[in-house]
């Protein structure tokens, strides 16, 4: 299928959904069978992936709606799963508000001049019109959704502003945040302004990826574990409850489909109820979480999702079928959606992922037949 540009294809008219079961347990309405999907569920561990992206630098990628419709398409070809979420970069945001990330095989993301002083962000985009800037994505997620045929709902996604200012102030992956984190304790006012800044563009993004036609959105807070309890209820709840709010006035505002949202604040264990009550319908649980324990945190009002340990994909397939079994016991087969507590690892064999996804199908129908 040609690009938007070419076929001008719009974001509406697009085809009826045929399975909305993920869409109905984020809303907490009742399903037949627990829906589930991956984070990173295109990717590297995928040989068809490896071969698609196997010419092309990575952000290229990203900047590719057709390349990028095809990646968030190749794992439903093999498996039954109940979501799509469209391919792409948390880091695009930074390179919207000015900043230059490069992808360094072996390394990961890098910024080549990354955030030193506060005089640095005087050098960001103060306005940053996301039409212009983040275009190529809102183009590759109506292209998906039309190229998904109502197969699946699709999920557009963005990184929280702590995770996406932690990056742009360390240049890369961390072990600890070291350089980030002294923001927050010798540049407080400073963080704030460039959360701020981050939260607007963050909100525009999400309404204009709505707009073109995704039907649920993730924030991913992955770098909460690395701020202790105050620190994450000063320099990023506050954010995290803006966007829900922000975002859900703005689609009003637009009359435009209120989708329900999830929050992934990965470690965040000590801010759960919080989460709970930060205007997500749908909480997301990293590995390290008891499904009980949640539970009785966030309520019955509040779907959760997760929060299969990724390396129990590493198993034999008998062994993963009993530990989904173990954890629709706990969560419930209701409000809940199966996924794993992080992304998907690039050495994964793709069969023992589709045998998870039929794990949580079968053991869930089963379940909601005979108790």
């Amino acid at each position: 299928m040609a690009a938007p540009g070419e076929a001008g294809l719009r974001p509406k008219g697009f085809p009826k959904l045929k399975n909305d079961t993920f869409l109905r347990a984020a809303r907490g309405e009742e399903t037949e069978h627990t829906p589930v999907w991956c984070m990173r569920q295109a990717g590297r561990y995928l040989p068809e992936f490896r071969e698609t992206r196997a010419a092309q630098d990575f952000f290229d990628t990203c900047r590719s709606p057709k390349l990028c419709c095809e990646l968030t398409l190749q794992p439903l070809r093999r498996f039954p799963l109940d979501a799509a979420i469209i391919f792409s970069d948390i880091l695009v945001v930074p390179q919207a508000l000015g900043m230059e990330v490069v992808m360094v095989p072996g390394k990961g993301p890098t910024f080549p001049e990354p955030l030193k002083e506060v005089e640095d962000l005087l050098k960001l985009r103060q306005k940053v019109d996301v039409s212009a800037e983040l275009g190529y994505v809102f183009q590759a997620v109506t292209l998906t959704r039309h190229s998904l045929e109502g197969k699946v709902p699709l999920i557009g996604f963005s990184g929280a502003p702590w995770t996406l200012m932690s990056y742009m102030v360390e240049g890369g992956g961390s072990a600890t945040m070291a350089k980030a984190k002294s923001w927050l304790y010798r540049h407080p006012e400073a963080s704030h302004r460039l959360l701020r800044l981050l939260t607007d563009v963050v909100t525009d993004y999400l309404v204009g990826q709505v707009a073109a036609g995704a039907q649920a959105l993730q924030l991913f807070e992955s770098h909460a574990g690395h701020l202790g309890p105050e620190q994450f209820q000063e320099f990023a709840l506050p954010y995290i409850r803006d966007i829900a709010r922000d975002v859900k006035s703005k689609l009003k505002a637009e009359a435009l489909p209120l989708v329900p949202m999830i929050v992934f604040a990965k470690d965040a264990h000590y801010a759960l109820r919080d989460l709970a009550q930060a205007g997500y319908e749908v909480v997301g649980l990293d590995w390290t979480i008891q499904p009980q324990e949640a539970r009785a945190q966030v309520g019955k009002g509040i779907t959760l999702q997760g929060n299969l340990d990724p390396c129990a994909l590493y198993a034999p397939k008998e062994k993963i079928g009993e530990l989904v079994k173990k954890m629709l016991e706990s969560f419930g087969t209701q409000r809940y959606i199966a996924n794993l507590g992080h992304g998907l690892y690039p050495d994964m064999n793709p069969e023992h992922v589709g045998a998870f996804v039929e794990a949580v199908h079968a053991h869930s129908r089963h379940i909601n037949k005979h108790g």
